[in-house]
C-alpha cells in the first residue's frame, strides 16, 4: 500500500466498512484499524477523524452525541457506496492480508537471526576461552596440551546451552507459525520477544567476557 498504509481513497472506504459491522466512536475506530494489522500500524486521530468529518458531510455516516463520546453510523447511502466499490474493497482486503503475512515472515526472519546470533556468541566464547587457556600457558608444554582442547565441563555445558537454544528456537517458531495461520500475530508479542532476544543476547555476552 502507498502511504503508510494505505492508498488514496481506501482509508475512506475501510472506515465505511468497520462501521457497516457496527456503530462506533473515533477512538474504536483506531483500535479496530491496529487490531487489524496486529499493532504494526496504528492511525492518528488526525488522520480518522477529518476523514469521518467528511463522510458525515457527504451523509455516508449519520454522528450522535452518547455523553462526551461521538458515535458513528454507516447510513444507506454509506452502504451503497461500499457495494459500488466492491472490487476496490477485495483489493483492499487482499492488501491487508499481504501486509500482514509480510510483517509475520519479517518477524520469524528476525527470531532466527537473532537465535543464530546468540549460537554464534555461543562457538565464539568457546573458542576464546580455548585461545586464551593456550596463551597464558606459555611455553609450558604439558599445560598448552592440555589448555588446546576446553575441558570435559566446558564442553558439556556449551552442548547444553546449545541445546536450549535450540529447543527455544523450535518452540518460538511453532508458536509463531500458529499465530500466524490463526491472523493472531499483536504486535506488542512481536516487540516483547525483539527487546527480550536482545536484553538475554547483552546479558550473556556480558557473562561470557
Amino acid at each position: 500500500m502507498n502511504g503508510p498504509m494505505f492508498a488514496h481513497g481506501q482509508m475512506r472506504l475501510y472506515l465505511l466498512i468497520l462501521l457497516s459491522e457496527s456503530p462506533k466512536h473515533g477512538y474504536e475506530l483506531i483500535q479496530s484499524i491496529e487490531q487489524r494489522f496486529d499493532g504494526a500500524y496504528v492511525p492518528s486521530a488526525g488522520t480518522v477523524y477529518p476523514r469521518l468529518a467528511k463522510l458525515a458531510e457527504e451523509g455516508l455516516v449519520t454522528k450522535t452525541e452518547r455523553g462526551r463520546k461521538t458515535v458513528y453510523a454507516i447510513t444507506d447511502a454509506g452502504r451503497e457506496e461500499i457495494r459500488q466499490r466492491g472490487d476496490e474493497k477485495d483489493q483492499l482486503e487482499d492488501d491487508i492480508d499481504s501486509s500482514v503475512r509480510m510483517m509475520a515472515d519479517s518477524l520469524r526472519d528476525e527470531v532466527h537471526h537473532s537465535m543464530s546470533s546468540l549460537k554464534d556468541d555461543l562457538k565464539s566464547a568457546s573458542s576464546h576461552a580455548r585461545a586464551q587457556s593456550s596463551f597464558d600457558a606459555g611455553n609450558m608444554r604439558a599445560s598448552a596440551a592440555s589448555a588446546a582442547i576446553p575441558s570435559a565441563a566446558t564442553q558439556r555445558n556449551l552442548r547444553d546451552a546449545q541445546r536450549s537454544l535450540d529447543r527455544f528456537d523450535a518452540g518460538v517458531r511453532i508458536a509463531l507459525n500458529a499465530a500466524a495461520e490463526r491472523d493472531n500475530l499483536p504486535g506488542d508479542a512481536v516487540r516483547i520477544l525483539n527487546d527480550e532476544l536482545t536484553r538475554v543476547g547483552g546479558i550473556l555476552r556480558a557473562a561470557l567476557q
